[in-house]
């Protein structure tokens, strides 16, 4: 039987009905997801009970895996697997506190950007009310670079820009005031991601389609043009690409996995939650190809 998909929202996003991941579907139903996953740039499954075993193995069906520059959040018999957690144990966070507070795209400040994320969540806050917390935003940039005028395209197809990891990191120090308890980057960990610069507009290597490749976490300038019309380019791409009509916002249930596209997508993690709501996140980041 074809897998049956529900669209999330008018411009990104399908759930995929009725499948169980911890029994590893065939070619053919890979095929069908695999198709609805570059179609429309994420993927959801709901009620997935996995092993760590079983995410791996899913996720290494789109390509081979990341390991995390923060080894500290990785699960020790599992290095592919990265915590996102607020629980702490003898005062130490088990994961990344605060990831994702901000638009961006995953791990475009490398220069071999991943392909996709996949995650999936092991506990959830809920209200009283039984509202969930911590949702998780997403824009297809490639429809929002299909939104733009001729003329801009044109222009921004001309342009690269400067992606940084070290620059957000301390940033995210500064403003967290070490409520995160995010230690210094050591030398070793700068050296494994210096800055790169990628086209301000790339190609889907699958689909072919175009995308806006600037996010608000990792880009920090255009290349080559003054800081004050960098500035002011970036924040009118920024803004652009984080319109509503290229939005879907997921409500977290525990259970519910979530695969994106890091070629033609950006997400931001909405922090409305404190410690006393445990969240923990499991995610694996496959690899992707360069940028063009």
């Amino acid at each position: 039987m074809k897998t049956e998909f529900r669209k999330l929202s008018d411009k990104i996003g399908v759930e995929a009905i009725g499948v169980d991941l911890s029994k590893m579907p065939d070619g053919k139903k890979m095929d069908e997801l695999e198709k609805a996953f570059v179609d429309n740039c994420v993927l959801l499954f709901r009620n997935q009970q996995l092993t760590e075993d079983q995410h791996v193995a899913f996720s290494r069906h789109f390509g081979g895996l990341e390991i995390h520059v923060l080894k500290q959040y990785l699960l020790p018999d599992h290095p592919e697997l990265l915590r996102i957690s607020n629980i702490q144990e003898n005062g130490k966070n088990i994961g990344i506190s605060d990831a994702g507070q901000y638009w961006h795209t995953d791990l475009s400040y490398t220069r071999t950007p991943s392909r996709c994320s996949v995650l999936l969540a092991k506990m959830i806050p809920d209200a009283d009310a039984g509202r969930s917390f911590g949702d998780t935003c997403f824009v297809n940039t490639i429809a929002a670079y299909e939104d733009l005028n001729e003329e801009t395209k044109t222009y921004l197809l001309k342009l690269k820009a400067i992606h940084s990891y070290s620059d957000r990191y301390e940033r995210m120090r500064a403003v967290s005031e070490g409520a995160s308890q995010r230690a210094p980057l050591t030398e070793e960990q700068k050296k494994q991601v210096p800055d790169v610069i990628h086209p301000v507009v790339r190609t889907h290597p699958v689909s072919g389609k175009k995308s806006i490749y600037v996010n608000e976490g990792f880009t920090m300038q255009i290349e080559g043009l003054p800081a004050d019309e960098s500035d002011r380019l970036l924040k009118q791409l920024f803004d652009h690409c984080a319109s509503e009509k290229f939005m879907y916002r997921h409500k977290w249930k525990a259970g519910d996995m979530i695969m994106w596209d890091n070629c033609s997508t950006q997400h931001l993690a909405i922090a409305d939650y404190g410690l006393h709501q445990p969240r923990l996140m499991h995610r694996t980041t496959v690899t992707g190809t360069p940028v063009f």
